[in-house]
């Protein structure tokens, strides 16, 4: 696990080229229609999590798409299944910003990486939800965002640290299928320093239920 994360990364080459094709060509070709709201939502500096619903492994493209540096001028980095960084896909995610964490084993190391991209200032993006769900509802969102969170500013307090609500709705259940169209809502940012007054176990259980709640009324709206 720490060698794939020492191998995560953001290639100066590949990525510019990828998000090239993907926006110009890949995603229009793909997609009938997107719909984008609340992009005036994201920061452009400073430490963020981006906390999207997740339905299809379409999700994290459409999410450079709608977020990444031709919106934003900043790359994201994605905390990725660890069978989805073996192989040539992998060193493809990899080096795209995705690091492994092992769903069945979870150990700590992704956990640090995560605080440290964060420590960084960087966008870091969590599936709140923790699996691909082929449901429309909205399934409980897991303690896991807040406490990387939470933890992060544990180490680093003087940190503006950002979390924000994405719905990502397909108008088909998965597989997603060519000539879909998706709708993409942001919601405005959960300020996590807001939360470092309560207990950790309180602040955890009261930043997830917020976080909750947002996409929830994205989701719906």
């Amino acid at each position: 696990m720490l060698e794939s994360l020492s191998n995560s990364k953001i290639s100066p080459w590949l990525t510019p080229i990828a998000y090239l094709l993907c926006s110009s060509v890949v995603i229009p070709f793909y997609f009938k229609n997107i719909e984008i709201e609340g992009q005036d939502y994201l920061p452009r500096t400073g430490a963020v999590i981006l906390a999207p619903t997740h339905r299809s492994r379409w999700d994290a493209i459409l999410l450079a798409y709608s977020a990444g540096r031709w919106v934003t001028g900043r790359d994201l980095r994605y905390m990725v299944l660890l069978e989805q960084t073996q192989g040539f896909q992998g060193w493809f995610i990899q080096r795209l910003g995705g690091f492994p964490v092992n769903r069945e084993h979870p150990g700590t190391s992704s956990i640090r990486y995560s605080i440290e991209v964060l420590k960084q200032e960087q966008i870091l993006v969590l599936f709140p939800e923790g699996h691909i769900f082929l449901e429309w509802d909205i399934h409980p969102i897991q303690p896991g965002v807040a406490r990387i969170a939470l933890q992060t500013l544990s180490q680093k307090p003087d940190l503006d640290l950002k979390i924000i609500p994405i719905s990502i709705r397909y108008d088909r259940p998965a597989p997603i299928s060519k000539g879909s169209s998706v709708q993409i809502k942001m919601g405005s940012p959960i300020q996590v320093n807001n939360y470092t007054e309560q207990s950790p176990k309180l602040a955890t259980k009261s930043l997830t239920s917020d976080l909750q709640t947002a996409i929830k009324m994205l989701h719906h709206r």
